[in-house]
């Protein structure tokens, strides 16, 4: 069992409580039933937290690395953790608990050297989101299945190689949807990607929500063939102009047109997704990239999402 320090424990009694039944069993199949699945999801949780390589898991708590490995791999591959923040989400959406106004924004990290000594396609590193439309039968969303790209979800920037988390929070500061591209990938450029990953589905009848009330952004986002996706959607934009595009239109003077009306109150808010993105970097196997695979890397970005929202959420049903 693993032990009750919080050095080696990440969920507390009641968030797993809210997990454990979302999570899958091989009961009734071939092969050995799988044992204590929290010792097995704590020691991926520390893995990530402490950034330690895999074979460095402490085994008195934890038992095999190979253990945590194998079964964090397959989570990623069959999108287990998609289907329990997707379960998160919906109950909170059903409670009220799911402003739908949402910040988007991108973050860097570094990718260290022993996750990229595989072959990368320097013509596509990661420049798709990691996720496709899922297998027939994996109705949890339409996105939920996962690929893994071509060039590993790493990418060439000012800083190296690097992996970039695009993310989609609430007023809250909780991931709503994530997608994991090279670093070079310009923010703007995946807007409508990591939007599209945006699937609440409700507790009782009715299709599952994808379109927020509005979409915080900063500058990179303004564009106008995003305003044109955002006003074609019913989604308010709250987005600041470019300052080249604004000395632009008033050196036009009136033939410039009038300026981009910007709801200002609410755009005083736009760093909660930096604090967001800070208490995912609290994870040092988050902040610093050692995952060879795009999914991996990603299903423990989602992985922290779930425990947030299960932090957040508390035991309101």
């Amino acid at each position: 069992m693993v032990t009750s320090s919080s050095r080696f424990q990440v969920f507390s009694d009641a968030q797993w409580a809210r997990v454990a039944p979302m999570l899958p069993s091989n009961a009734g199949r071939r092969g050995h039933p799988f044992g204590d699945d929290r010792r097995v999801v704590e020691a991926i949780a520390y893995r990530y937290r402490t950034g330690i390589a895999w074979r460095d898991l402490p085994r008195e708590q934890f038992g095999p690395w190979q253990t945590a490995w194998k079964r964090h791999r397959r989570y990623a591959e069959d999108g287990t953790w998609d289907r329990v923040l997707s379960r998160l989400l919906a109950e909170a959406d059903a409670a009220g608990q799911v402003d739908w106004t949402v910040w988007v924004d991108a973050t860097i990290a570094r990718a260290h050297q022993h996750g990229t000594n595989t072959t990368r396609p320097e013509q596509d590193t990661g420049a798709r989101a990691n996720h496709t439309k899922a297998p027939e039968g994996f109705i949890h969303s339409p996105l939920g299945g996962t690929r893994e790209p071509a060039g590993h979800g790493i990418g060439r920037s000012r800083g190296a190689l690097s992996t970039k988390i695009h993310q989609v929070v609430d007023v809250r500061g909780r991931p709503l949807a994530a997608v994991v591209t090279g670093g070079q990938r310009n923010d703007g450029a995946m807007l409508v990607e990591v939007l599209a990953d945006v699937w609440v589905p409700r507790l009782g009848p009715g299709r599952p929500r994808t379109t927020p009330d509005a979409v915080l952004a900063d500058r990179a986002y303004a564009t106008g063939p995003i305003r044109s996706h955002l006003r074609a959607r019913g989604i308010k934009a709250v987005i600041p102009e470019k300052k080249d595009t604004a000395a632009a239109r008033q050196r036009r003077g009136s033939a410039g047109g009038r300026p981009r009306a910007l709801d200002t109150e609410t755009y005083k808010h736009r760093n909660v997704v930096e604090r967001s993105f800070a208490l995912i970097k609290q994870w040092r196997g988050l902040a610093t990239r050692y995952d060879k695979l795009a999914i991996t890397y990603r299903a423990a970005v989602v992985l922290a999402a779930c425990l947030t929202w299960t932090r957040l959420i508390g035991d309101t049903p």
